[in-house]
């Protein structure tokens, strides 16, 4: 869940009234939000880097508040306190109008076709004679990041670009060029360069360099002109500091790109609904148009209301109370959503404004009800139905055998279920492309490449950072790995394992079998050929020649034991030798 951080103060200012810390925590509860955290900027700097850097920093009151992630018109102060006074029925929710600009010709940004190659959508607005604040300046500022990090998915489906709109002159145009061909004056710098030489700066930026990979590898970069040919920005990267904002700033030009239209004017509309009541004339926003290569001219932003009909009966089943429509009407009103009873009594009529994006079926009104209602007014029932929960066999079974092992001298070990391609492969002498590994499409470290098909490696890991301890050491994990399997809906299946080592100055081979053994005890299943189990000598390249067998039970081949391979121990960063144990449970269910 995205957090929302506003200054105590002027978020009581702003509703009106002040809360005790109690109060204002049931408010947040009742609204279905929660109050995360009361802190300061000096409390977090002196949390994170230390009294030293915390000095001279704020002692001013935050409060950190956690926001559903669908409620984009709930990440900022504005949108806050506007849900809120509609709730406790201090206001009613604002109507969001469309003009035309006083000249008659709205602003006009053209759409070029060479931007289907890398970001083809835009959306445009006009925040028409707008007054900010210090406060309302970092709010817009603020909004723009949030929104980055959650809808526009890191920027890579949607980048927010603000302007200064009496510093440039419209129509402006959307386009695409090579990187060399793009020269200007980046946001707070001081002279010009090229898209090559932005990419190369920035890479060291601890900010931006996380948005470099959506157009670093394509052949041209998007960028946006005005009609003397000034850079506005190269989204998702820049604007251009010759139209950047400020307080002084009386006039926003918004623009959008992307690769996702829907998103693209989910954005728009958050943007220009939070801040136009800040407008000369509140609650209006100044239309654009974008056109498109095609020849389409659009007028954005759309600010589109719609209107979905349900029934009270539907409303009072799913929650579990019994209201008349006319009260389920007005609690759903507080929550934003403007309804009327229709003629024959029964119906309710629910308006729909642009900000609320993330009503998209009758479940979402019915939750809005329930949560107006109040979910510790919903009176508790008995459940229909009865049933008695039960541990799953195989964690049970599981559970069973952690308790012996650890008996058995073993300590049991918890790693990580992600790991590199070397771990499974390389340091096991195995070949990637034989393990049936998952990979992660897009890993943020090296550390985490690939699930795991292997117990063995993370065991060997945690003997590696453990190599101080007294010998022996005796470790086991009973986890699982994933295993690609094209049966499955999902392409792989989970597998339980039971796997140990031993690590000494000997192999300890004797140990692994005693182990085995003991396990298979456990199981009730009896040395011998058929029904019972046996072991056979094998070759596998992470075990020692002549060193490794393969277990059989029941008939089924269901793991290994043997002394490791020295070239593993080695990778591994050991020096000791070590036996092993890697072995299949779910056959024993």
């Amino acid at each position: 869940m995205p957090t929302v951080s506003v200054k105590r103060d002027l978020l009581f200012h702003a509703l009106g009234r002040t809360y005790t810390d109690e109060e204002f925590d049931e408010l947040c509860f009742e609204f279905g939000l929660e109050l995360d955290e009361i802190t300061s900027e000096k409390d977090i700097i002196s949390r994170e880097q230390g009294n030293t850097k915390a000095e001279g920093a704020s002692d001013v009151i935050l409060y950190k508040i956690d926001v559903p992630a669908n409620r984009y018109d709930l990440l900022c102060l504005e949108g806050l306190v506007r849900g809120l006074q509609v709730f406790k029925q201090k206001m009613e929710a604002p109507l969001y109008r469309r003009v035309s600009p006083a000249s008659g010709e709205p602003q006009r940004l053209v759409i070029t076709e060479e931007t289907a190659a890398v970001r083809p959508h835009a959306v445009a607005a006009v925040l028409r004679n707008i007054t900010f604040t210090l406060e309302r300046y970092d709010s817009f500022i603020e909004l723009q990041e949030k929104l980055h990090q959650n809808v526009c998915r890191k920027r890579t489906l949607i980048a927010i670009g603000t302007h200064d709109l009496d510093t440039i002159s419209g129509p402006f145009t959307y386009t695409a060029k090579p990187p060399g061909d793009i020269c200007f004056k980046p946001l707070n710098h001081a002279k010009e360069y090229t898209a090559q030489e932005l990419m190369s700066l920035y890479k060291t930026d601890s900010h931006l360099r996380h948005y470099l990979h959506i157009i670093e590898d394509k052949p041209v970069y998007p960028v946006i002109y005005d009609s003397n040919g000034i850079v506005l920005s190269m989204p998702p990267i820049i604007n251009g500091d010759h139209s950047k904002i400020s307080l002084n700033t009386k006039n926003v030009f918004i623009e959008c790109t992307g690769t996702d239209l829907t998103k693209a004017k989910i954005v728009l509309d958050m943007m220009v609904t939070m801040f136009c009541e800040y407008c000369e004339e509140p609650f209006t926003v100044e239309e654009a148009e974008v056109v498109y290569p095609d020849g389409r001219i659009c007028q954005y932003p759309e600010l589109a209301y719609r209107k979905e009909i349900l029934s009270a009966d539907f409303i009072n089943r799913k929650v579990g109370i019994s209201e008349s429509t006319e009260h389920i009407a007005q609690l759903l009103t507080k929550m934003c959503l403007r309804s009327e009873v229709t003629s024959d009594g029964e119906q309710i009529e629910v308006e729909i404004p642009p900000t609320r994006s993330d009503v998209i079926h009758a479940c979402d009104i019915m939750e809005d009800a329930a949560m107006a209602y109040g979910f510790n007014n919903i009176p508790r029932t008995t459940p229909r139905t009865y049933t008695v929960a039960n541990q799953l066999p195989l964690n049970k079974l599981s559970e069973l055998l952690r308790q012996d092992l650890a008996a058995a001298g073993f300590t049991e070990a918890l790693t990580f279920a992600l790991c590199s391609q070397e771990d499974i492969a390389d340091k096991l002498l195995k070949n990637i492309s034989e393990t049936r590994a998952c990979h992660i499409s897009n890993p943020k470290t090296a550390e985490f490449q690939v699930a795991r098909t292997t117990l063995l490696s993370g065991l060997l890991k945690t003997v590696a950072a453990n190599r101080k301890m007294p010998l022996p050491l005796r470790l086991f994990e009973i986890s699982d790995v994933v295993l690609k399997d094209e049966t499955k809906d999902v392409g792989a299946s989970n597998n339980r394992r039971l796997c140990a080592v031993y690590y000494n100055k000997s192999p300890g081979f004797e140990v692994i079998h005693g182990l085995m053994d003991r396990v298979m005890q456990l199981l009730e299943v009896k040395p011998g050929q058929g029904n019972g189990y046996h072991i056979q000598a094998a070759d596998d390249s992470t075990f020692f020649p002549g060193r490794c067998a393969e277990i059989f039970a029941r008939g089924k081949s269901i793991g290994r034991l043997g002394v490791l391979h020295p070239d593993v121990i080695n990778r591994f960063e050991l020096t000791m030798p070590c036996s092993a144990l890697d072995i299949d449970i779910e056959p024993f269910l």
